[in-house]
């Protein structure tokens, strides 16, 4: 009993801590609720994002912010057709010592940080974007033969532009997978441009304050796996995954309008992301909602609509959030 009692105080605590983690965001970046929130459900979670969105929504601006509110040591790489792996991950160069004395000295890449922006990740070109599979997966390197470990922790948070495509290269499905959740960033609100528009053309610009540290995020982390999830709650994750994945147990319009599906770790993602978003709600424990809440930002990326269905005009978000609602409804029946 007094094990559960901890642990339930350990998660509120927790859930206090993100509540200010929160709030020192929105101090710089204005009226993007949905976005924190999924941005903050992928650290505390340990993974990586892919922030999908127009140019001036200020995805940079909230990759930064977040690097300071967590406590951890960032870095940016502007994705180029012309970057190559070593400008990522770092090389070995030859030295000349005193006395003539040869040696191999490794210079680290930006790579070697905690949180890293691959900005603009499908400009470079497949060989580059390949550099980071190792380093999202394993959280190390491998350069002349030797493993490099990385920060600790380590989350990479990619941007993407959803309109310009000439001279892009679509990320691999491998690659896309590795990514805990799709976050779209949309348009402001009237009031939200106008809220932005008085704090950034003012003589002071608004500062964020740091919340967590870096051993900090990784107690949070190893919290969040032990927060408790009812057997309906993982019945109702697996119904979901493989109801979006075409086959027998697929929903008849995602078998006619999808070429492939999520996989096993699309059901790890969601384990994970709706134990954070149930602390993000002040909440012990997930519930049907918050499945529902992050099916779309966890299956999305996973889910590749067939030739058919696109020239049929069929919406993916559209059509996972059908899926979800089902499901849901399924499980309140129950």
């Amino acid at each position: 009993m007094a094990n559960t009692d901890d642990l339930v105080a350990q998660i509120e605590a927790l859930g206090e801590k993100l509540a200010l983690a929160r709030a020192s965001i929105a101090a710089r970046f204005l009226g993007q609720d949905r976005v924190v929130d999924l941005t903050l459900t992928a650290l505390i979670c340990g993974g990586h994002a892919v922030l999908i969105g127009l140019p001036g929504l200020g995805k940079t601006r909230l990759v930064d912010t977040l690097s300071t509110v967590m406590g951890l040591d960032g870095n940016r790489i502007q994705f180029t057709p012309d970057l190559m792996p070593a400008d990522i991950l770092g090389s070995e160069v030859l030295e000349t010592g005193e006395g003539g004395a040869r040696a191999f000295r490794f210079i680290e890449g930006p790579i070697f940080c905690q949180l890293l922006m691959a900005d603009e990740i499908n400009r470079a070109s497949p060989r580059t974007q390949s550099a980071l599979l190792q380093a999202m997966q394993e959280k190390e390197v491998t350069i002349a033969g030797q493993h490099r470990k990385l920060g600790v922790p380590f989350h990479v948070l990619a941007t993407q532009n959803p309109i310009e495509q000439e001279g892009t290269y679509p990320l691999p499905e491998a690659q896309l997978d590795r990514f805990l959740v799709q976050i779209d960033v949309p348009y402001p609100d009237r009031q939200t441009e106008r809220d932005i528009l008085i704090a950034t053309t003012g003589a002071v610009d608004a500062q964020s304050t740091a919340v967590f540290t870096a051993a900090e995020l990784l107690a949070a982390q190893d919290l969040l796996r032990r927060m408790p999830v009812g057997d309906g709650i993982v019945e109702m994750i697996l119904d979901l995954v493989r109801a979006c994945r075409p086959g027998a147990d697929a929903t008849r319009d995602v078998n006619d309008s999808v070429s492939w599906g999520p996989g096993p770790r699309a059901s790890q993602a969601l384990m994970l992301c709706v134990r954070a978003q149930a602390l993000l709600s002040g909440r012990l424990a997930p519930t049907p909602e918050d499945v529902r809440a992050m099916a779309t930002p966890v299956l999305k990326h996973r889910m590749a609509l067939s030739f058919a269905a696109r020239a049929r005009g069929v919406d993916l978000d559209a059509l996972i959030d059908s899926v979800a609602a089902d499901i849901t409804r399924t499980a309140a029946a129950a």
